[in-house]
């Protein structure tokens, strides 16, 4: 007897860590003006972070693999693509995603998921969950019209 699934929509996730280090500061403004915005965080020698990321992959399950990605598939890319482009890097000096744009978790989100989207099939959903520290962290989905 086989039993027959119609096929449903899951969400698989792939957690990984990387240590960064980065500055919030905008040239644009006056040293009191970052300062008074981004306090510690405009330290002009930096600080660093054990950044947690979480992958989540959202869409129908394969009914021959049972996969809705293959998570060594995913865990490959994000190694191969994240990984090795932020793990131990100044992101704000080392990472040229950063060149033009404020490398704060927001944005550091916004470019790691940009980074995934376009090596994963366009049919599965993707969200990116970067943990700052324990406490505090982001969330990024897509673009709002997508």
């Amino acid at each position: 007897m086989s039993l027959q699934f119609k096929p449903e929509i899951v969400t698989v996730c792939r957690k990984v860590h990387f240590n960064a280090t980065h500055r919030l500061h905008n040239p644009n403004w006056t040293d009191e003006k970052n300062e008074k915005v981004f306090g510690k965080c405009n330290n002009e020698n930096y600080h660093g972070h054990n950044y947690d990321l979480v992958v989540r992959v959202t869409g129908p399950v394969d009914p021959e693999t049972g996969y809705v990605i293959d998570l060594k598939v995913l865990n490959d890319l994000v190694r191969q693509h994240v990984i090795e482009r932020y793990d131990h890097k100044n992101l704000y000096l080392d990472v040229p995603d950063f060149k033009d744009l404020n490398p704060s978790a927001e944005y550091i989100a916004i470019k790691i998921w940009q980074i995934i989207r376009e090596r994963i099939k366009p049919e599965l959903r993707i969200s990116i969950q970067l943990f700052e520290t324990e406490r505090n962290f982001v969330e990024y989905n897509g673009p709002v019209n997508q």
